[in-house]
């Protein structure tokens, strides 16, 4: 069993890692595509995609590679995560993801900080975010409660990667990433005013989710997602 100390580290440099992702890879989409949003979207879903994928290679067997609140949430309501772990989980992925943002501006000459005025606020986006988000847990789950843990990485990018395209709102799905693009006023960013309803939606799925993955797999049949052993994910 790894330390907490070392599950946090890792769970830090991912969501770090993973927020640079996803606004580098949109600061970058928005220069190299300038007025054409679609290859915008389709360059930015592509490389959060991969680079998720190696993401959780690196970081999944040291944390379970969890990056996301929800999960970390979800997993202790399903018994595979202490309360308390998952407790000490959250506040870190969030200052990661607030972190791998401001790495990204860094990365790319823009403003250090600046806050987004990208307004998310809509009821589409909203049920978007409740099927995104559970969706993204019922594939991490199933896999965990078949023994298909191996597999998680690549299903986590192929969902993630397409789910910026079947849902309107492209898919945050993550309350950590939310915060940390509010710090970045470029293609990937959300304004603070939209910040909340996407994390209320985002609990929701998670809801929703356990109570389907409770449905189709009431026995856990593999190791837990927050175990090291079980794999990546």
């Amino acid at each position: 069993m790894e330390p907490l100390s070392r599950k946090l580290i890792a769970e830090l440099l991912g969501s770090a890692m993973l927020a640079a992702v996803v606004v580098g890879s949109g600061i970058a989409a928005q220069r190299l595509s300038p007025g054409d949003v679609g290859l915008q979207l389709l360059e930015n879903a592509a490389a959060t995609a991969v680079g998720l994928y190696a993401i959780i290679l690196i970081f999944g067997p040291v944390s379970g590679g969890h990056f996301n609140p929800v999960v970390s949430l979800v997993d202790a309501a399903l018994g595979g995560l202490s309360w308390k772990h998952a407790a000490a989980y959250v506040p870190v992925q969030v200052l990661g993801c607030v972190g791998g943002a401001v790495l990204a501006n860094i990365m790319f000459a823009a403003p250090v900080v600046s806050i987004s005025t990208t307004e998310r606020i809509t009821v589409p986006h909203g049920v978007a975010e409740v099927v995104a988000t559970a969706g993204l847990v019922l594939v991490i789950f199933s896999l965990a409660r078949t023994g298909r843990l191996d597999r998680a990485p690549a299903a986590v990018g192929a969902y993630i990667g397409a789910a910026y395209w079947f849902t309107s709102s492209t898919s945050f799905a993550n309350p950590a990433i939310t915060v940390g693009r509010v710090f970045s006023d470029t293609f990937a960013g959300i304004a603070p005013a939209s910040v909340v309803p996407f994390i209320a939606c985002q609990l929701l799925g998670g809801l929703a989710a356990i109570a389907i993955v409770r449905v189709l797999y009431p026995a856990r049949q593999a190791d837990p997602v927050s175990s090291p052993a079980s794999g990546a994910r």
